[in-house]
């Protein structure tokens, strides 16, 4: 049975280079991308493209910062989609592969970061679940010193990317994806948990960290985008979103605590 014909639009490295353009990303900016390959239309060479395009657009001297999280590297009892059976997690435990920041692919996060997670002088943070890969001058900097009791917060990348002044583009994903959100969590009272990972040298490890949950995101992103400007277009079939990181992570520190109470006792990792 013959394959149906592929939906369009056609889209090329050319065309996402100068649609971004348009949009308003500018040559040398730092830039940290959520994406969707298929909300796109029909790429002419696929990831690989999409990513030529974007490094087009910030040229030699922009860096681009993609999310390759390995959230499957984390404690089977805490799995819920689907859950592991309990006789199982011993053995899952000390089976699980080692983060190896070279090999380990990233869960959940498409197939563009995971193409930026292969590029030829791609570098990429050291937390076992909570990555985030670059390409560009400023790569280092960005990508160095992620604590392990730290995934999204102030000894992550995205406090690295604050600072660095970048923006985040929402390229055919929605605010539930954006992780810069995250960061907002570590300066507001916040429950903390234990998480856990396959220690490099055997056995088993864990870490306090706060308790992250995006389950809002998508409102949050509603009232951000209302209150403050978001540059709005298209890049192909998917609508694009483009603002500054530090924007996003002030609005939501004073957005979770008045819309994202959290009930639960906990103990402040920071005091």
């Amino acid at each position: 049975m013959p394959k149906p014909a592929p939906n369009g639009p056609l889209i090329t490295r050319e065309t996402i280079s100068a649609r971004l353009r348009e949009l308003g990303v500018e040559p040398g900016e730092t830039l940290l991308v959520h994406s969707s390959l298929s909300s796109l239309g029909w790429v002419n060479g696929g990831p690989v493209a999409v990513v030529q395009g974007l490094l087009d657009a910030l040229g030699p001297t922009g860096t681009l910062t993609v999310p390759t999280h390995s959230t499957h590297l984390s404690d089977p009892a805490r799995w819920r989609n689907p859950p592991a059976p309990e006789e199982w997690w011993d053995e899952i435990r000390t089976t699980m592969p080692v983060y190896d920041p070279r090999t380990t692919p990233t869960l959940g996060m498409g197939v563009i970061p995971e193409t930026v997670r292969t590029w030829p002088g791609a570098l990429r943070s050291a937390h076992p679940q909570t990555s985030f890969a670059a390409l560009g001058p400023r790569a280092a900097e960005i990508t160095e010193g992620h604590a392990p009791d730290c995934r999204l917060g102030e000894h992550s990348p995205l406090a690295r990317l604050e600072r660095a002044g970048a923006r985040v583009l929402l390229l055919g994903v929605g605010y539930g994806s954006c992780t810069a959100f995250h960061l907002a969590e570590y300066r507001v009272p916040t429950p903390t948990e234990r998480i856990g990972w396959p220690a490099p040298g055997g056995g088993w490890e864990e870490v306090l960290d706060v308790s992250i949950d995006s389950d809002r995101f998508d409102e949050l992103g509603h009232d951000f985008e209302r209150d403050r400007p978001v540059v709005r277009g298209r890049v192909g079939a998917a609508d694009a979103r483009l603002f500054p990181l530090a924007d996003a992570v002030a609005y939501a520190e004073r957005w979770l605590p008045v819309h994202q109470p959290r009930e639960e006792e906990f103990s402040d990792p920071r005091a």
